[in-house]
């Protein structure tokens, strides 16, 4: 009787467990057909779905705790790559069911031993050689993993733009960005591990990505949120120099610094061992601590710090520790390693601000809509906001945004879009490689678009999978046509450096002077400079 293809599989997986003859490998392998890789490491058998190569949970790294990683074991045989692979600790959450609405999230099991990535391509046995968009995901340097949220799913964006995705975990919080440098030179980098694991994930990808379709020089980093800072913090990292080629930040610039002062970072550390009872020459002993315990001694030891009011930025994030990573790769200006990266960089327009990632209850949000208050409580509420400022507040933001409403002022995002502009100004000024400027300011109409242009929103967006979560989108024709527009501009970027498309207005970059934005809406359009005249506005006395 002829066997049917998964029936192979199963049984090459069979023999791949007891079966390490070379000879006898060949023989199943070709039973297998199209979806073996071979690696630096050894072979992975993946899946084929929809037209889409799909390897997940390849190991990249692995490292003991607080120490840099190095790359992963070889493997006799096939390893199946059909699984996610653990994703790295978090620290206990309360529940987040206020959110799945419009971000929706996936959970996995969680280990130390989580440095594992995942691929998609549209094939692994021609001679192109694609373009390779290098995922890194959100949750600051605390929380999150690559498969985190649904939306992060890379197939749609690899069979759109004939580009192979990867997506990767690192390490997150304590144990990626405890500074234990002061206790002896073994702990020396503890305090950017979690960065570490990344350079060798993008090591790896330099390694082997042509055996799966991908081209190892052209390789872009794109991140939303902490992946954003994560991405603008490699792109002043000495050890990732020349390991990728062009980099996008979503919503990850803030007005002030993403990296930690070494001497808050060594505090935090300091604390964590009283907390725990340990002596400075009994710090060998923290790799022995169970997690739990240790994020919480760490996380009182934080607390503490912030307390102590010395330091401006405390809590878990790199560790400028001038050496693995010299000096904050954007202040006064970007560091020279930088200049020839082209960059696309932008926020969505609410963010945070009283959306539904802001703290809020999609409930409580419809209750109240913006989008049916009158013009007296739109007035009511944007001076609540703003004060005697309120009427300028509104007329510098309907100058912006002429297709917004006077209630929308309510929502002006004062935290990311102020340090967006500013990193994107600095970028321009530095003369080098372009940078192109965007803001997500479409609306999902899903429980009357009381969601805005919410913190996250356009990540389905950028990855084509507006049916793949339609609680977020809506799922509709707008929805739609909007993953097309901005996904192609993602993909264009990643292909040329360049985000301008057909469905597009012509895409400037943007100069000190013209100032050009790319507004992403039903109607897309590119103004200049649009709003600066009003965070002038809200910033003045």
């Amino acid at each position: 009787m002829k066997k049917s293809p998964i029936t192979l599989i199963l049984m090459a997986l069979l023999t791949s467990c007891t079966n390490t003859n070379s000879d006898t490998d060949e023989t199943y392998i070709s039973s297998l057909g199209s979806t073996t890789v071979q690696t630096a490491a050894g072979r992975l058998i993946g899946s084929l779905q929809g037209g889409i190569y799909n390897f997940r949970g390849i190991p990249y790294a692995r490292a003991e705790r607080f120490m840099l990683p190095e790359p992963a074991a070889a493997w006799d045989g096939i390893r199946p790559a059909v699984t996610y692979g653990e994703i790295c600790h978090n620290p206990p959450m309360s529940s987040v069911s206020n959110d799945e609405l419009f971000n929706p999230h996936r959970y996995g099991a969680k280990s130390e031993d989580c440095q594992f990535l995942n691929v998609w391509t549209p094939s692994i046995s021609d001679d192109k050689r694609r373009p390779v968009m290098v995922w890194l995901h959100g949750g600051g340097f605390t929380n999150g993993s690559s498969i985190e949220m649904v939306a992060y799913d890379g197939a749609n964006l690899s069979n759109k733009g004939d580009v192979v995705v990867v997506t990767l975990n690192h390490r997150l919080n304590v144990l990626g960005f405890l500074d234990l440098s002061a206790y002896g030179d073994k702990y020396k980098y503890s305090g950017n591990v979690g960065m570490a694991d990344i350079v060798v994930a993008l090591e790896w990808v330099q390694a082997n990505i042509e055996q799966f379709g991908g081209d190892p020089a052209n390789v872009t980093i794109f991140g939303q949120s902490g992946g954003g800072s994560k991405v603008r913090t490699l792109m002043g990292l000495p050890a990732a120099d020349g390991l990728f080629h062009r980099a996008i930040v979503q919503s990850g610039a803030t007005s002030s610094p993403v990296q930690a002062e070494q001497a808050a970072a060594q505090r935090v550390a300091e604390l964590t061992l009283e907390n725990l009872g340990l002596l400075p020459d009994q710090v060998d002993q923290l790799a022995d601590v169970p997690y739990l315990q240790l994020i919480e001694a760490s996380s009182n030891a934080t607390d503490r710090v912030e307390e102590e009011g010395k330091f401006a930025r405390v809590g878990w994030r790199p560790v400028v520790d001038g050496d693995y990573l010299p000096t904050n790769p954007v202040d006064e200006e970007w560091v020279e390693q930088a200049r020839d990266i082209p960059l696309l960089i932008g926020t969505v327009l609410n963010e945070s601000t009283n959306t539904v990632t802001g703290g809020h209850k999609p409930g409580d949000l419809l209750a109240d809509n913006k989008n049916l208050w009158s013009t007296d409580r739109a007035k009511a509420k944007v001076a609540e906001r703003f004060g005697d400022k309120a009427d300028a507040v509104a007329a510098a933001f309907l100058k912006a945004y002429p297709n917004k409403t006077y209630a929308d002022a309510y929502f002006v995002d004062t935290r990311s879009r102020p340090g967006t502009m500013n990193n994107t100004l600095l970028k321009a000024r530095q003369g080098g490689a372009p940078v192109y400027s965007y803001v997500f300011a479409w609306e999902s109409p899903v429980m009357d678009g009381i969601g805005m242009s919410w913190h996250c929103s356009e990540i389905p967006h950028v990855f084509n999978n507006a049916m793949l979560v339609p609680t977020a989108t809506g799922g509709g024709p707008d929805a739609q046509a909007m993953s097309h527009r901005v996904s192609q501009a993602w993909i264009n970027f990643a292909r040329h450096g360049d985000p301008s498309h057909d469905d597009l207005p012509d895409w400037p970059a943007y100069t000190v002077d013209g100032g050009a934005t790319m507004i992403f809406d039903n109607v897309s359009d590119v103004r200049f400079h649009h709003d600066s005249e009003l965070f002038e506005v809200v910033a003045s006395n």
